[in-house]
């Protein structure tokens, strides 16, 4: 159908406002379609709660009064950016909620990575006489997510996790047009445009931990809390093999200082982080910490900020910005640019 690209991407936005608050459930969306109409929309919000299918149910029958007897949402096609779990777990079968509502169709945009559900919500809903399918299209971005906006990405720090049992990481560098991440003193801030800050922040929403190496605290001191919406979710790793660092550091004494936790070296962390359920870790701070994560191979995906700033051997503070607008620097600048 046509318009079942419009409706998996309301259901991908959706998902998108619970990623970094699931843990370690996955981040899911769902809408309810009967006679073109969304009566229902619904997402997971966190572990425990209701899943996206049946928060989206629940939503529709709010909707819908009085209810027939049986089958309230006969005819009504349910979009949902996962394919629904067939096995109950902390909550009960979104297939059973699907075929107790009496939907007609159920279209998923990602077959579970999980191989307790994989493969198995099609049979199970068939034998009801509901028709389920995997979605095969392009989904319409959801919003302003920085991170690629389609439903395998949503997914991927879920799809990590459940078949190794380790977090999905995310590398971010700001980087300076002479290729430099510092000055010769190991300063780092601020080399990136506000722009590109915003675009970080938005990223802290969606993650379950930032991750930076000690040089990075002692230098910068950053907070590395959401800037853009809070985010009570969110934790702090520091990556120290001394473990000698200030305890008046932002981390360390401000008012989510609980949730700052200190490893001795990168697999240490993100084994432990993955244990405790983290889904998606962003490592922020320092070329050592990047680079010990990529010769481990830990590292899954690289997002690098390209400054408009030549460092050369000069502290960040005289480095030079340029300001024309009919330069490429400047137009990076402006757009925060991610490459």
């Amino acid at each position: 159908m046509a318009q079942d690209a419009t409706y998996m991407g309301l259901a991908l936005a959706e998902a998108w406002k619970s990623a970094g608050h699931t843990r370690p459930n996955p981040p899911v969306g769902a809408v309810v379609v009967r006679n073109g109409e969304v009566i229902g929309r619904g997402r997971h919000r966190r572990c425990g709660g209701d899943h996206a299918e049946v928060a989206a149910i629940k939503d529709a029958l709010r909707h819908l009064k009085p209810l027939p007897p049986l089958k309230p949402l006969a005819g009504a096609t349910v979009y949902v950016t996962l394919e629904p779990c067939s096995r109950p777990g902390r909550v009960g079968a979104c297939t059973d909620a699907l075929i107790a509502a009496g939907v007609s169709r159920v279209v998923w945009a990602v077959a579970d990575p999980n191989p307790v559900n994989s493969g198995r919500a099609a049979r199970v809903l068939a034998k009801a006489g509901i028709k389920g399918e995997l979605f095969r299209g392009a989904i319409p971005p959801p919003g302003e997510s920085p991170r690629g906006m389609d439903a395998a990405a949503l997914i991927a720090p879920f799809a990590k996790h459940v078949t190794t049992g380790l977090p999905f990481v995310t590398v971010k560098l700001a980087m300076s047009l002479d290729g430099r991440i510092c000055d010769d003193r190991g300063y780092a801030r601020w080399i990136s445009s506000p722009a590109s800050r915003r675009a970080t922040g938005r990223l802290r929403e969606q993650v379950d931990a930032v991750m930076v190496g000690a040089e990075t605290i002692r230098r910068d001191d950053p907070s590395l809390l959401c800037h853009t919406k809070r985010n009570d979710d969110l934790w702090r790793g520091v990556i120290s093999r001394s473990g000698r660092l200030p305890k008046r550091a932002q981390v360390f004494a401000d008012a989510a200082r609980d949730r700052t936790l200190v490893f001795p070296d990168p697999r240490s962390a993100l084994e432990e982080l993955g244990r405790r359920g983290f889904l998606h870790v962003l490592c922020e701070g320092g070329m050592r910490l990047a680079r010990s994560l990529a010769e481990e191979g830990l590292a899954d995906e690289w997002i690098t900020v390209l400054a408009p700033v030549v460092i050369g051997s000069r502290p960040i503070a005289r480095a030079v910005r340029y300001a024309s607008p009919d330069t490429l620097a400047c137009a990076c600048r402006r757009q925060g640019n991610m490459v």
